[in-house]
């Protein structure tokens, strides 16, 4: 079997100390309408699972993710890289070859480790995010199913992720960003993206305490 890896995520104290003293409570999102509640899994493709440790670290906490907010009630929706030629500044940010091969990432949809169902969404984008205007279908799809809470995991967490995060953020949706269901190359560049969302753009969870929140829901 492939080896896997695992970030150590971590949130420094100060930052939850300044929320705290800011609303009163650590977390921004303290309940969850699964009927209004979209998981948005960003870039688990063949190209990401067959070449990172990390990312094949998070697939089963992606599928149990996917699993609960489905049992609720909720949307899940798997966004992968769509095929658009690279742009003049592309070529020259990543060099011909690199810039074509990121283009062609996506190509045969979600990773098959990924528990993907009929009734799910599978969407692709032409840009970092998925909310980059004209880069896909998914703020429409969502909106139609009147969601206003999107659950982020995926990868790379301080490339896509953390753009379709803001993004959705900007866009008026609520966000939760997955820490332990998200994966970068480094801890430290996973965790940059984790202080950045959680400071400024949403909520920063462990599966653990979305599989709860979703359960609380429901119980209540």
């Amino acid at each position: 079997m492939p080896d896997v890896a695992h970030h150590h995520w971590s949130i420094d104290e100060r930052e939850y100390a300044r929320h705290e003293a800011r609303r009163g409570r650590r977390h921004a999102f303290e309940h969850l309408d699964p009927h209004r509640t979209a998981l948005v899994v960003v870039d688990v493709v063949p190209f990401f699972v067959r070449d990172s440790a990390y990312v094949r670290g998070i697939v089963p906490q992606v599928n149990l993710l996917a699993a609960a907010v489905r049992a609720s009630g909720g949307t899940v929706a798997w966004v992968v890289p769509g095929y658009a030629p690279p742009s003049a500044k592309d070529r020259e940010l990543f060099g011909d070859e690199v810039a074509e091969m990121y283009a062609r990432s996506g190509t045969g949809g979600p990773d098959p480790s990924l528990s993907v169902v009929d009734g799910d969404l599978v969407v692709e984008k032409t840009g970092r995010s998925a909310w980059t205007p004209g880069s896909s279908e998914l703020p429409r799809l969502l909106s139609e199913r009147d969601v206003d809470t999107v659950v982020v995991a995926g990868t790379v967490t301080n490339v896509c992720v953390e753009h379709t995060a803001r993004d959705a953020s900007a866009a008026g949706l609520r966000v939760v960003l997955v820490a332990d269901a998200c994966a970068a190359t480094r801890d430290q560049d996973h965790n940059a993206t984790l202080h950045v969302v959680y400071r400024s753009y949403g909520d920063v969870r462990s599966t653990a305490e979305v599989l709860g929140l979703l359960g609380a829901t429901d119980a209540g």
